[in-house]
C-alpha cells in the first residue's frame, strides 16, 4: 500500500532536517575544495560523456558539494556549461551559458546565475545537487520540485544523463519518493562513482 502524498511530504520534511545536518558534518570533516577534487577525479575516470555534450552544472550554495573542479575539467574537455535559473514557481529550470570569466549575479533563492543576456543551453548531461540520496538513485532536494520537473521535461525530449554529486555521508537507507520524483543515473561522491540500475521514469516513461 502506498503512503498518501501528505505522509510523503511530511517524511521528506523530516529527512531534510536530518540530511542538512549530516551534510554540514561532512563539510566539517572534509574541506569542500578537496571533496570537489576527489569527485572530479572519480567522475572523469568512471563516466564517458559524449564528446562536446552540453552539461548543466550548479554554483554551490551554503554546504552544497562544490562542483567547480568538475565544471573546470568538463569545460577544458570541450563541454559547453550551463547554470540553472529559476524562471517561475512550478516551472522547469532553464540553463544559461557559463564560461570562465562569466559575471554571475544573484537569482532566486540566493543562487548565483549568469546574466539574462547569456545564451540558453539545453543539457544532455546534468550535475544535480542534493540533500540526500539512496542506493536506488532517488535524491532528496529542497522541496521546490524544480529539478524533478526539469529532468522529466528533458527526458521526454531525448537522452539525458543525470549525475548526482554528494558527500558519501549524505547516503540514507531510503528517500521517500512518489511517481513524479526522477531517479539519478549516477551518484559520485568523494569515495566512489556509482552507476544506478535502470528504474522506472529514467527513459521518460
Amino acid at each position: 500500500m502506498c503512503p498518501d502524498r501528505g505522509d510523503l511530504v511530511a517524511a521528506k520534511r523530516v529527512l531534510r532536517a536530518s540530511a542538512a545536518e549530516r551534510r554540514r558534518a561532512a563539510v566539517a570533516a572534509l574541506a569542500p575544495a578537496e571533496a570537489g577534487r576527489r569527485i572530479r577525479d572519480r567522475l572523469m575516470a568512471a563516466i564517458a560523456l559524449p564528446p562536446s555534450a552540453p552539461v548543466s552544472a550548479y554554483w554551490p550554495l551554503d554546504a552544497e558539494l562544490d562542483p567547480r573542479p568538475v565544471i573546470d575539467a568538463l569545460h577544458a574537455a570541450g563541454h559547453p556549461i550551463g547554470l540553472p535559473v529559476v524562471i517561475g514557481t512550478a516551472q522547469p529550470l532553464v540553463f544559461r551559458r557559463w564560461q570562465p570569466g562569466t559575471r554571475l549575479e544573484q537569482g532566486s533563492f540566493r543562487v548565483m546565475v549568469p546574466p539574462a543576456e547569456s545564451p540558453e543551453l539545453v543539457p544532455a548531461v546534468m550535475l544535480a545537487p542534493l540533500l540526500a540520496f539512496d542506493a536506488a538513485g532517488y535524491r532528496l532536494g529542497y522541496g521546490g520540485g524544480f529539478y524533478d520537473r526539469t529532468i522529466a521535461k528533458l527526458r521526454s525530449a531525448g537522452p539525458l544523463l543525470v549525475i548526482g554529486l554528494a558527500y558519501a555521508a549524505q547516503e540514507v537507507a531510503a528517500v521517500p519518493h512518489e511517481p513524479t520524483d526522477q531517479p539519478l543515473d549516477w551518484i559520485v561522491t568523494e569515495d566512489a562513482a556509482r552507476r544506478i540500475s535502470a528504474s522506472p521514469g529514467r527513459d521518460g516513461s
